[in-house]
């Protein structure tokens, strides 16, 4: 899959269009800190990798993972009033290079969307593809987006003799929500949601 172009970009102002992100932005301002506001000591993201497996074939390389987590209370209290949340899935696979740095060889991102719809009580995930699924509970929603199966990320003529390595990131990722939001959330632990992983291909 496509990489997400780079912060300020046409073509990835495209993709995010694609996703819904312009049309987030039609909220009223006020919606969005009052979604953000939450008492002291809340409940912080967590995160964790139950699954993680690497594969080579004579195609390339696969990636399957499984992320189990729990939103802090404000990330729950903006999906609940509509807010947009991004999820974003990136492996990099790299080569070994003992005289310089190592050497990126691939680099894929997989981006999901899901917002809850009132109307209907239901949340929809969208992929950057435009492939969108209704969900009737949160949880079912939540563990559409936080898992993959033989994701290929990278093809076997991009790998040589020698040796590599996937570093593997998922997160919910505020930059792609609305500017006025990201400046309400910024610093605070509830949405701070990420897990890494870093993994020789054998």
């Amino acid at each position: 899959m496509t990489p997400l172009p780079p912060h300020g970009s046409l073509r990835r102002r495209s993709v995010l269009r694609a996703l819904g992100v312009a049309a987030s932005r039609v909220l009223v301002p006020s919606l969005w800190l009052g979604a953000l506001a939450a008492p002291g000591g809340v409940r912080a993201a967590e995160a964790e990798l139950t699954a993680f497996d690497v594969s080579r074939d004579e195609d390339g390389v696969y990636l399957n993972y499984a992320v189990n987590f729990e939103l802090g209370k404000g990330v729950e209290d903006a999906l609940v009033k509509s807010v947009p949340l991004f999820f974003v899935a990136e492996a990099e696979v790299f080569r070994d290079r003992w005289y310089w740095r190592d050497r990126r060889i691939a680099h894929t991102v997989r981006v999901w969307k899901i917002v809850f719809q009132p109307l209907t009580s239901t949340y929809r995930v969208t992929t950057v593809g435009g492939l969108s699924q209704n969900y009737p509970t949160r949880d079912e929603a939540l563990f559409a987006l936080s898992r993959s199966s033989r994701w290929k990320i990278a093809d076997a003529g991009q790998l040589d003799d020698g040796h590599h390595y996937v570093e593997f990131t998922y997160r919910l990722d505020i930059t792609l929500l609305p500017r006025p939001m990201q400046i309400g959330i910024s610093g605070q632990s509830d949405w701070q949601l990420v897990v890494k992983r870093t993994q020789r291909i054998n």
